[in-house]
């Protein structure tokens, strides 16, 4: 992933703010409907689902907002660009989802052992029509092509299902005294959603710390500079990524003689060449056969 769309950047890029706007409102307009109905149908499975799309709202609204900060060009104050902010939405909604999470579980775990009355008819309509309203989003989100587009359009994907468990759920209820019903849902909403937090917050942080991209080996990456004739030696090598797609690399390569400018030059494009395919940004110091180096 991430080195396949680089030539049709700007018109997919224009489409997928377009996107991303829609999407927004979309939510967050469907948010302030879930609230306001979870309260009148007294049910915290619509309220906790209220929560999830509060967050998918945020992720949207932060995605939208850094998607367009990160294609600003590099200045003095960020010599790599802004990419990394988009990582920076991700963490902001992450802690969000995590404390109301934990509000949520708060207060459905003892409801369920004292459930409260809910509405199950007054549910069952709004659960109706929360499939349909996030079923229309996911299929115009389906045809997007950034990575942002296809994460969201997986959020309503899951709002989708949550509604469809909220459905079921109140139909049961309607028919059969078992008001548990909704707490347990809300219970398996809030576990839902901090699992997908911790798994996404695990991603952003490692990515923020510098880890080596999961889809990069650097074992691979040696073999592949050591195949080069001339050189006889790598090491210093790192790699670590700006957002999860632009992935950055220096290494050193011991040479196996000397060799001119224009010979280093070409060794050079060779070893940027190999690279290419999972570094977008590759700096590289040469040493001599005989020189030391100084950080190794």
């Amino acid at each position: 992933m991430g080195h396949h769309h680089h030539h049709g950047h700007h018109h997919h890029h224009d489409h997928g703010v377009k996107n991303l706007k829609v999407a927004f409102f979309l939510n967050l307009g469907f948010t302030i409907i879930e609230i306001v109905g979870g309260l009148m149908t007294n049910s915290l499975a619509i309220l906790s689902d209220a929560l999830h799309d509060l967050g998918d709202s945020l992720s949207i609204g932060l995605s939208w907002y850094f998607q367009k900060l990160s294609t600003r060009k590099r200045d003095h104050t960020y010599s790599y660009g802004y990419k990394r902010f988009s990582l920076l939405g991700a963490i902001i909604n992450g802690v969000v989802l995590l404390v109301g999470s934990v509000f949520i579980l708060s207060e459905a775990l003892p409801a369920l052992f004292n459930p409260g009355e809910t509405d199950a008819k007054g549910m069952m309509y709004l659960a109706v029509f929360g499939v349909v309203v996030n079923g229309a989003a996911v299929l115009r989100l389906r045809k997007g092509t950034s990575v942002n587009e296809r994460v969201i359009s997986l959020h309503l994907l899951e709002d989708v299902l949550g509604w469809v468990a909220v459905l079921i759920g109140s139909l049961v209820m309607l028919y059969f005294d078992a008001p548990w019903i909704d707490p347990l849902l809300s219970v398996l909403i809030a576990l839902f959603i901090l699992y997908n937090v911790f798994k996404s917050l695990k991603s952003s942080l490692s990515i923020v710390l510098q880890a080596t991209p999961d889809d990069v080996d650097i074992p691979d990456v040696h073999e592949k500079l050591m195949s080069i004739p001339e050189i006889r030696g790598v090491h210093d090598c790192h790699i670590w990524s700006m957002d999860g797609e632009y992935h950055v690399l220096s290494v050193h390569l011991v040479l196996n003689g000397e060799y001119t400018l224009e010979e280093m030059a070409q060794i050079k494009t060779v070893a940027k060449e190999m690279l290419k395919e999972q570094v977008e940004h590759v700096t590289i110091e040469f040493e001599g056969p005989h020189e030391e180096c100084k950080g190794c």
